[in-house]
């Protein structure tokens, strides 16, 4: 009997000595992490306060980039992305502070995975934008033709290079790197292909008085 009040006042004692040295760290992990919270919400509101300087929004839908979904903005999201980034930040060291290695570690694959985000919605956003330009440019160029048949190149032209902007994001994202470069290989060698035989059948005519010219002159 006076073994297990041993045994159970020697795991009282270890608990409580566990708690008394475990209760300042968790205090000072949390001052960090509310001292980065706070700072990622500034950075936050003054990245949404610069987007809104800059009228991205308004630009953005000008040239047809497709809108978030309800109750969100490009811009929030890219504001989002920045909080969080600095969230992550502040919170490794705080994790550190409380012991949690295996924490820290997952964290820092994420912080180091979070840039990628940023750079795939930024290439998003250019990419949509460069679309609906180049599609805008063909629309104006197209005089010799009909505005119907202006129209459907314009609109193959943005489709294929959304379709390219959406390939890109997906790799700087990682995800599925190899599909996405069979369907890359696959979509250049199908224009190829599709161009080289459009080219071949517009320009039989052209092709056979050039070869009739020089059978006259060998002639």
């Amino acid at each position: 009997m006076a073994n297990i009040s041993q045994a159970l006042a020697l795991s009282l004692n270890n608990a409580l000595v566990g708690i008394t040295v475990f209760i300042p760290r968790f205090i000072a992990g949390l001052v960090v992490l509310l001292i980065g919270i706070l700072i990622a919400s500034i950075l936050k509101q003054a990245v949404l306060e610069l987007l809104k300087a800059l009228r991205v929004e308004a630009f953005l839908r000008k040239y047809g980039v497709p809108e978030a979904r309800e109750g969100f903005s490009w811009s929030n999201i890219l504001a989002e992305i920045v909080r969080w980034f600095v969230i992550i930040v502040f919170l490794i060291p705080t994790v550190d502070v409380w012991g949690l290695s295996r924490v820290v570690t997952v964290l820092n694959e994420f912080l180091l995975y979070l840039p990628n985000v940023l750079v795939a919605a930024i290439i998003a956003l250019v990419g949509f934008v460069f679309a609906r330009l180049t599609s805008d440019v063909v629309l104006a160029s197209a005089k010799n033709v009909t505005p119907e048949t202006a129209k459907a190149v314009a609109s193959i032209v943005r489709i294929a290079i959304q379709v390219f902007v959406i390939l890109a994001v997906l790799s700087q994202l990682g995800v599925a790197t190899d599909l996405i470069r069979i369907l890359f290989t696959g979509l250049v060698a199908m224009m190829a292909l599709g161009g080289g035989i459009a080219f071949g059948l517009g320009g039989q005519g052209l092709a056979k008085d050039v070869l009739d010219a020089l059978r006259r002159r060998v002639r």
